[in-house]
């Protein structure tokens, strides 16, 4: 029998600043094809945790892998080569360019590549950005119109088009749906399904514990600056989670499930 490999484990990861314990000793793991979500309340170490996977910055000790493979990430442009497209809430794009400039913002398609003289292949980042957007399901009538132009909801299913047409291990997903209205919402959860349909890892930030149950496969929950458990979404509810969150509920009393439970 073969046992998958986790496409990201990470073990014993720290983060200190000084005498604040941002994070401490966090252990964590997304299989193949999974969608995860990380809660707990602010503070929590989650962003931290984010930021040390993602190469924003670096952590005390800990190892990271993709893949079985030990990496270390010194810049969001190292874990980017490696695979890791992370969407922030601030989503960076650029408000004053049109869909396919912002979708190849950084990695532009060029006729000639003479650096800040190269001339840029508009026809072939528009035909591309036409697919990624299709593969996705997201529909922009006007893609020369610039996103200064489009709802909140339009930029972060770009931003969202974007992460999945580059990504090439896993996307992490920042509180994607925090600013948008219920139909904005509703739009941004269908392409999270749809890359779920597509067997993409995803690990979703969310304080919205009905779009956290509605979306993942596992749970994983962050406590003062500790990651204390992970629950299988078929195996817990809303009220555990929010115990575990508040501390109401001690994860030593769960139930134990399966190796990946902290």
């Amino acid at each position: 029998m073969t046992t998958k490999q986790p496409v990201l484990q990470i073990s014993s990861l720290t983060k200190h600043y000084g005498g604040v314990k941002a994070l401490t000793d966090a252990g964590f793991s997304l299989m193949p094809g999974e969608h995860a979500a990380i809660v707990g309340d602010n503070g929590a170490g989650k962003s931290t945790f984010v930021r040390l996977v993602t190469g924003v910055e670096q952590p005390n000790t800990g190892d990271i892998r993709l893949d079985g493979e030990k990496v270390s990430f010194a810049s969001p442009l190292d874990a980017r080569e490696q695979g890791i497209e992370t969407v922030y809430q601030t989503l960076a794009l650029a408000e004053d360019l049109d869909v396919p400039a912002n979708i190849f913002l950084g990695r532009e398609l060029t006729h000639i590549n003479l650096g800040p003289l190269s001339i840029l292949n508009h026809k072939a980042m528009r035909e591309k950005s036409t697919a990624m957007l299709a593969t996705t399901g997201v529909k922009i009538q006007d893609m020369s119109e610039s996103l200064r132009g489009m709802s909140g909801g339009q930029r972060q299913c770009v931003a969202i088009a974007r992460a999945a047409g580059f990504a090439k291990k896993l996307i992490i997903l920042d509180e994607p749906t925090a600013a948008l209205g219920v139909a904005e919402t509703a739009r941004v959860e269908q392409i999270i399904k749809g890359l779920k349909e597509k067997g993409i890892p995803l690990i979703i930030i969310s304080h919205n514990l009905r779009q956290v149950f509605d979306l993942v496969d596992r749970i994983w929950v962050f406590r003062q600056g500790r990651i204390i458990c992970s629950r299988l979404t078929s195996q817990t509810s809303p009220e555990e989670i929010v115990g575990l969150i508040t501390g109401a509920i001690d994860p030593a009393n769960l139930p134990a499930e399966e190796a990946l439970t902290c």
